[in-house]
């Protein structure tokens, strides 16, 4: 929520979509913290990645594609987003991703959802599922009609079977062949329902009072699992805890390789999620505050000075993946704040790029300029981190910072 979009148009590349994808995951987060939440809304920016897909990237595997020019329900029509989400909602419990819950359907689209409730194409990728839960649990809570709630006991239902004996999280359950069978912090899969398993066991809000004892201690283990997941994935660089990859090995744990330009290394941007999570966690561990010092160690000290990345204009170039008309070039400026780059290398924890034939490179100009223009290579995410850092440590560390003075 607190990411400007504007950073993202200028910096990260990707157009809206990652900036969506920072943005669902912030405001899930700010959400199971905000005692003043709206709870007579839905707030449509969770669901912001899965719509901009929706509308901005045909998919002939879509069961239902946007019609022209028809109208949305606004976020305080809480009964027809709630009918919906459950329209999506899938046999197993879960959901699949990239449509518009706010979106107005015809009776077709609606009898072309319900044809195909026992699809599995369900996951937690794009802000999937614990978004969707959390909606129900609105929706119940105005209406205390119990469709709803059955649907949001059926997500908690999918997201224990979903979850990895390790703790761990896929980003598509079942199971697929390739790599999203990795353990999945990329775009804040496994964050997401972290915070989701959070909120229900704070109830600040009593959103979440319909759950029962027992799926409460289930949800309780899960939630342990999780966080235990996340202190056995941080990385181990020659005995020196760091920070995260974008995506774990599901049985060793080891930072993987996701697609083919995203090497297993060390993920700046995904990491500063899972430590701003961390850094939620009342009356933290010993466990939990050492890899919360440590990866902010390591933010520190991966900081890249003086440059700055510039969108520039550029001739047409039509490649498979999308037509470009622009490039990034990293600047020279001595004003810019720190930047961090998306990847850095295991070991020796160089700034690395890599193209779509897996071939790593150490700066954005051997990119290829279609990966060159259309990725997120550098971020400021890191500093939310080291800008939340004192206060934390403050209260629950007073005598050892990690940080220096000037921070």
């Amino acid at each position: 929520m607190k990411y400007k979009s504007m950073i993202g148009k200028c910096l990260l590349g990707y157009g809206m979509v990652i900036v969506a994808m920072v943005l669902s995951t912030q405001a899930a987060i700010a959400q199971t913290d905000d005692k003043s939440r709206d709870l007579t809304q839905i707030d449509p920016a969770p669901f912001a990645d899965n719509s901009n897909h929706w509308y901005g990237i045909y998919d002939k595997h879509n069961i239902i594609n946007p019609l022209p020019d028809k109208p949305k329900y606004k976020p305080t029509e809480l009964k027809n987003i709630g009918d919906n989400i459950l329209l999506l909602q899938k046999n197993n419990g879960g959901w699949p991703k990239n449509y518009d819950v706010f979106a107005v359907l015809s009776n077709d689209q609606k009898d072309s959802l319900k044809a195909k409730c026992n699809d599995v194409n369900t996951t937690f990728d794009n802000g999937t599922c614990y978004t969707q839960i959390d909606a129900l649990a609105i929706v119940y809570h105005a209406t205390k009609d119990e469709k709803y709630k059955k649907g949001a006991l059926a997500g908690f239902g999918y997201i224990l079977e979903a979850q990895y004996g390790n703790g761990g999280w896929p980003q598509f359950y079942p199971l697929e062949t390739d790599y999203s069978r990795h353990i999945t912090y990329n775009d804040g899969a496994m964050e997401g329902v972290m915070e989701l398993l959070k909120a229900v066991l704070d109830n600040k809000l009593h959103l979440y009072n319909f759950i029962d004892s027992k799926l409460r201690k289930k949800l309780q283990a899960s939630y342990e699992k999780g966080l235990d997941c996340i202190i056995k994935t941080q990385i181990n660089d020659a005995g020196k805890p760091t920070a995260w990859c974008q995506q774990h090995d599901e049985v060793t744990l080891e930072p993987a390789w996701a697609r083919k330009f995203e090497p297993a290394s060390i993920c700046s941007s995904e990491s500063a999620w899972l430590v701003l999570f961390l850094m939620s966690i009342d009356h933290p561990s010993k466990a939990i505050i050492d890899a919360i010092r440590n990866a902010t160690a390591w933010f520190e000290a991966s900081k890249i000075y003086n440059i700055r990345v510039d969108r520039i204009p550029a001739p047409p170039m039509v490649t498979p993946y999308k037509t470009s008309t622009t490039d990034k070039v990293v600047v020279v400026d001595s004003t810019s704040p720190p930047i961090w780059t998306r990847y850095y290398e295991l070991k020796t924890h160089r700034p690395l790029f890599c193209n779509r034939d897996s071939k790593v490179v150490y700066s954005l100009a051997e990119v290829a300029r279609e990966r060159r223009d259309g990725y997120a290579w550098y971020n400021y995410t890191p500093q939310k981190v080291l800008d939340a850092y004192p206060e934390w440590q403050k209260k629950w560390t007073p005598d050892n910072s990690i940080l220096l003075k000037k921070n």
